[in-house]
């Protein structure tokens, strides 16, 4: 039987190389994005690119926070609702989502640069 030292001392070695598989990963990941970015009309926004680009910053989201890259988590959940919102309208002007895409192209810059640093205020940061 393990005392509770041991526990702890497995448990937090097993979540450093989870976090360090999870950072080893996340330049991939944003390739991802950035690939369906690239492919985005905004003209004519391809509705299985949108979901694809939600589906995977949801789940960026969600596994930032889990393996301590909080700060990547919140600014992945800003940028999914913002793409949300746009996705409830019928028709959105391609300015709108042009400002979507500056702002995704700020969060992939920052991301693959150093995703625990602090995130910009603006795009003359990066």
């Amino acid at each position: 039987m393990q005392t509770g030292s041991a526990a702890d001392a497995e448990f937090f070695e097993r979540l450093a190389e989870l976090n360090d598989r999870f950072a080893a990963s996340l330049p991939q990941t944003l390739g991802r994005v950035s690939a369906a970015r690239n492919a985005f009309d905004t003209v004519r926004p391809q509705p299985e690119l949108m979901q694809e680009l939600h589906a995977v910053l949801h789940t960026l989201a969600g596994s930032s926070a889990t393996f301590g890259f909080r700060i990547l988590g919140h600014q992945a959940r800003n940028i999914e609702q913002r793409l949300r919102v746009l996705m409830t309208f019928d028709a959105v002007a391609p300015e709108e989502w042009e400002a979507w895409l500056a702002e995704l192209d700020v969060f992939v810059a920052w991301a693959l640069r150093d995703p625990k640093d602090a995130y910009p205020n603006d795009e003359s940061v990066i």
